[in-house]
């Protein structure tokens, strides 16, 4: 049994390592620092499989704990740029960043609040998108894979797929905004 978690944990490790930490450099510029995170990340994922929990998507559980990490990590170093960089939109067509949608969080004390409040709003945003429409958006955008890349492996034309795409990005933006006039009139 632990010879197959192992194997398991390694075979993961090896798939996930590179995608997690190109992740992970898009938000944090310092190498050492980014190696760290991933580490940290690696271990809380050798440490859940082996208590036994069953996780659905390891893919999926991997991003999220990164993020968190990384959250964490901005926390620590009481860093005030985190969104600086992260697109919500994707398309290219009126780029939207998280730093566009706030107020100066900096100027505030309960900035990493904030950035809590953000990351957990977004994920629960991703979480109500239609299974296709957050299946190709989670695709293309947190796993970096290409429409052609994603048609081939489904099936559905390039076209759709840019449809769903774009549907969840709209519905995203306007989540989003919905989150900016709640954090802005407080």
């Amino acid at each position: 049994m632990a010879t197959e978690q192992d194997h398991r944990i390694q075979q993961t490790v090896q798939k996930e390592r590179k995608r997690l930490l190109q992740f992970i450099r898009k938000r944090v510029d310092n190498v050492a620092d980014a190696e760290d995170i991933l580490q940290d990340v690696l271990f809380q994922f050798t440490q859940y499989l082996r208590v036994g929990t069953q996780v659905e998507s390891i893919t999926g559980w991997l991003f999220a704990v990164t993020r968190n990490k990384i959250t964490d990590w901005f926390r620590k170093k009481k860093e005030t740029n985190f969104s600086a960089g992260q697109m919500v939109n994707g398309e290219g067509e009126d780029t939207l960043y998280l730093s566009d949608i706030l107020a100066d969080v900096s100027a505030q004390a309960d900035a990493p609040l904030f950035r809590k409040i953000i990351s957990e709003a977004i994920m629960e945003a991703v979480d109500e998108l239609p299974e296709e429409q957050r299946f190709v958006f989670l695709q293309h955008e947190v796993e970096g894979r290409s429409f052609k890349e994603l048609s081939e492996a489904t099936g559905v034309s390039v076209n759709t797929l840019l449809s769903r795409k774009r549907y969840a990005v709209l519905y995203l933006r306007e989540r989003l905004f919905e989150l900016y006039k709640e954090l802005s009139s407080n």
